[in-house]
């Protein structure tokens, strides 16, 4: 067994690209790998394949994504500790792919210890079946003050034995500076973790470059394993932060679909299918922005907040703009929470999203839900009730809806159970990735007076996955990377 880690200078460096690409080109070469991400926080997250005791979890999307690029199914081993933000200071806890409960951001910190047994038992089966383990880490190894406790980086790597590349981000500037920064802060036992560095989103002549690469190496005694350059197969990746959503737009083509940026919105990814279609611009609304009038179709998107970010809705004006939407004849679509949205009344008797009680729903589907500790988490496969189309997503919810008596269901599961509403050109539904599939994403478009390009959304990503491995595998030296991850314990 062999196992290497990637770490960063800081968030959002690229690392989790960096180990899909990885990934796929270790499994390109024959080699049995395997993703794992000790800790990860994110509110993009995926059903996991069943545990020995018949149980689905969730793990963050990054390591579904990754596991696609090691072609096996994901896990709940992949992503042993998910945090989930609900607030500002507060998150749900996923060990194991199962909800442990809410916590202060003060409190994690305090109890983050105890999970270390987990992922070193993770981590542990994983290895157990793979030539590979390609371990990512959170955030940054020089952040000494969350140093105590840490399970996601150096306090995972030097129990664990893995041996560390450090990741540096050219583009965002000071790459030399955060590189030997991060040297200069690392005690010497973490220190001794790092073998090797590389330069990630690297744009124009890499020659350029020769003397920082050889000033790190004099500065660290790190190696340096490859220059990355900016890499356009990574635009065709699900991206697992809402932080890239800001602003955001995609394709130019005559069909509008506008998706309002709520505050903790989750599961983003379900709409890169209609971004990549030609003939939809995708617009993902920021706060503080109208929603467009030109759209033909506006998708309230999934939430790990649902009462909060209806609050937040409305806050921004856009429960206004949606009943113009509607009395203009446009169509609306809600998912999961977006769905509960929808609603004449959401009610929390429990507390689960924060303060016990129930608010009112935008009232636009006659459907009311009761939020619930348990999660429903499930693949699911059927058709949609109105075309027939097939469709092939998941669940991933806290919460029951119930509707009103007559009311048409959106889709039929192949079980024969059914769900979301129908009212006129409003619909709702709880299902993840809808359009991922072709016939479903041809028929919402066929609606909206548009064709499709009739691509499965997991072989776009397939593809790119590829073009991400050959492109890494011209740029990095992945030789000596397997050499260095043949050294762990």
């Amino acid at each position: 067994m062999a196992a290497v880690m990637l770490q960063g200078t800081g968030s959002d460096v690229g690392k989790s690209v960096l180990v899909a690409g990885l990934c796929r080109l270790f499994a390109n070469r024959g080699l049995t790998v395997r993703p794992f991400k000790p800790q990860n926080m994110s509110n993009n997250a995926a059903v996991t394949q069943p545990d020995a005791n018949g149980r689905r979890g969730e793990i963050g999307r990054a390591q579904a994504l990754q596991a696609l690029a090691c072609r096996t199914p994901p896990t709940i081993d992949m992503n042993p500790v998910l945090i989930k933000p609900q607030s500002d200071v507060g998150a749900q806890v996923i060990v194991h792919g199962q909800v442990r409960g809410q916590f202060a951001a003060r409190d994690y910190q305090a109890a983050k210890v105890s999970l270390l047994g987990a992922v070193l038992g993770s981590y542990a089966r994983l290895s157990a079946e793979c030539d590979l383990v390609i371990v990512e880490g959170a955030g940054s190894p020089a952040e000494t003050n969350l140093r105590a406790g840490d399970i996601a980086n150096m306090g995972f790597a030097r129990p664990a034995g893995v041996p560390v590349v450090l990741v540096g981000d050219i583009d965002r500037g000071g790459v030399i500076a955060s590189l030997v920064g991060t040297h200069a802060m690392l005690d010497a036992q973490d220190g001794a973790m790092i073998r090797g560095f590389l330069i990630n989103k690297f744009r124009g002549d890499v020659a350029l470059f020769d003397d920082g690469l050889r000033e790190i190496e004099r500065c660290t005694g790190w190696l340096g394993l490859g220059v990355v350059p900016w890499l356009a197969a990574a635009r065709s990746l699900p991206a697992e932060d809402a932080v890239v959503l800001d602003s955001a737009a995609s394709g130019e083509g005559a069909v509008v679909i506008a998706v309002p940026m709520l505050s903790r919105i989750a599961n983003f990814d379900d709409f890169d299918s209609l971004a990549a279609e030609p003939g939809v611009r995708l617009v993902m609304v920021p706060p503080g922005s109208p929603l467009p009038a030109d759209a033909a179709l506006v998708i309230l998107p999934g939430t790990k907040a649902t009462i909060a970010d209806l609050g937040f809705l409305r806050a921004q004006g856009w429960d206004i703009d949606l009943a113009g939407h509607v009395r203009r004849g446009g169509q609306v679509l809600g998912i999961c929470g977006g769905y509960q949205m929808l609603g004449r009344t959401i009610a929390d008797p429990d507390g689960v999203e924060g303060a016990a009680g129930e608010v009112a729903g935008l009232g636009l589907l006659p459907v009311d839900t009761v939020l619930t500790g348990d999660k429903r988490l499930e693949d699911v496969t059927g058709t949609s009730i109105a075309d027939a189309a097939a469709f092939a997503g998941y669940e991933i919810h806290a919460g029951r809806t119930s509707t009103a008596p007559g009311t048409r269901p959106m889709l039929r599961f192949a079980d024969g159970g059914e769900d979301g509403a129908v009212l006129g050109k409003i619909a709702g539904c709880y299902v993840h990735r809808l359009f991922d599939h072709p016939a479903q994403r041809a028929a919402l478009l066929a609606r909206l007076g548009a064709a499709s390009n009739g691509i499965h959304e997991t072989a776009r990503v397939d593809a790119a996955l590829d073009s991400l491995a050959a492109a890494l595998d011209r740029v990095v030296d992945a030789d000596r990377l397997l050499t260095i991850a043949r050294t762990a314990a």
